[in-house]
């Protein structure tokens, strides 16, 4: 049963937070900013916008703002009551036992698990969508949420407790979940000449996802964050550079600020040269962008917008070209883009050179995106430029 809205004598308070959490839109596009206004409560709205004061990352502030959202709606739904600071340790037992648990078991025992009624709540909010236990990495993820959230409210909660941990490692034994890829397969440099081709025509829309398509790439497989967030003043032109052949290839670099694995005041730089820098001045050129938001939603008129995609809206474009390209889009995603070029990468042999680009600290790290099958049926790929 869906959690019942509050009486209209607190729409007041409501009205406000929805007014706050706009103060912080550009930084968490928050497309449920009504409902998150109701289910969040004051301090929740404020510690989000202290962390927005103290330059947390947009990456972190969305992710933290998703499981806040998530365990407020779990705990009302599981206890009745809004989400305590600090938390007691057997709330933090009760949350691993809601999310992983055995679905043989539960064949047995209908009340093994998350409740029948919690469970229904969730999915009421659509804050539940697939069914069966969490994968672990996502519970692992909410609970360091939920710890960071108490230590910014200068608290100190259970979160190391022997028997939380105890509970994590039984529970993941006991439901043993082979870790899948974040996308089946690799956009490696065949795959991305298809995807590209579909891309043929003088429209916007095709002149656009051509820009997305090989600047991600290219870039060293960025984020779709970091792609939609992508702005005119993050570019600077760099001096053309010739080939041994003669050709001169022109080359920008992208300021990219400060990303998931770089520091505070570090600004991480990539560079682009080639057919990648004529796909984006081609695209900054139709669209005339001289300032702001780089990638821009498109109307069914051919009117470019004044805002920036939405970063779901880069993983919308892969899957759709992948269809159009006669592949199955199920089997990509945005991060095929970033899993092809490390893939790539390995198979010509310059991991450490597409490190500098990715912008990985450590060879296993980035190893972790190869995908093994590829490498083990392919040759080198063609180049690029």
């Amino acid at each position: 049963m869906a959690q019942k809205r509050k009486p209209a004598a607190s729409l007041s308070s409501v009205d406000r937070r929805a007014a706050e959490l706009d103060t912080i839109v550009a930084v968490l596009p928050l497309d449920r900013r009504d409902e998150l206004a109701e289910l969040l409560t004051d301090q929740d709205v404020e510690t989000l916008r202290h962390l927005v004061n103290e330059g947390t990352g947009d990456n972190t502030l969305r992710a933290l703002t998703s499981d806040l959202a998530y365990l407020q709606a779990w705990s009302l739904a599981a206890t009745g009551a809004s989400l305590p600071w600090p938390a007691p340790e057997a709330l933090l037992l009760k949350f691993v036992a809601h999310h992983l648990w055995d679905p043989n078991k539960r064949n047995t025992d209908p009340d093994h698990g998350m409740p029948v009624s919690v469970e229904q709540n969730l999915r009421d909010q659509r804050f539940l969508k697939s069914a069966g236990p969490h994968a672990p990495d996502t519970v692992r993820r909410r609970l360091a949420s939920w710890s960071t959230l108490t230590r910014w409210r200068g608290l100190t909660g259970a979160f190391a407790s022997p028997a939380l941990k105890s509970a994590i490692r039984l529970a993941v034994r006991a439901t043993p979940r082979p870790r899948k890829r974040k996308s089946a397969k690799a956009i490696t440099g065949d795959v991305l000449a298809r995807l590209l081709a579909t891309c043929g025509t003088d429209s916007l829309r095709d002149i656009r996802d051509r820009a997305i398509l090989m600047v991600a790439f290219a870039s060293g497989g960025r984020r779709r964050s970091e792609i939609a967030g992508l702005r005119k003043e993050q570019l600077t032109n760099e001096p053309p550079i010739t080939t041994e052949d003669g050709t001169t290839l022109l080359s920008l670099a992208i300021h990219l600020g400060r990303t998931k694995t770089s520091g505070a005041d570090h600004d991480e730089v990539v560079y682009l040269t080639g057919r990648p820098v004529e796909a984006l001045n081609a695209w900054l050129e139709a669209a005339r962008i001289d300032t702001g938001s780089i990638f821009r939603a498109i109307d069914r008129w051919g009117n470019v917008s004044k805002r920036t995609i939405d970063p779901q809206s880069v993983n919308d474009i892969v899957k759709q070209r992948a269809k159009l390209a006669g592949l199955e889009p199920g089997e990509f995603s945005a991060h095929s883009l970033r899993s092809g070029y490390l893939t790539e990468a390995a198979n010509r042999g310059i991991p450490p050179e597409a490190m500098e680009q990715s912008r990985h600290r450590s060879v296993q790290q980035a190893s972790s995106y190869y995908n093994s099958a590829t490498r083990r049926s392919r040759k080198a790929a063609r180049r690029l430029s």
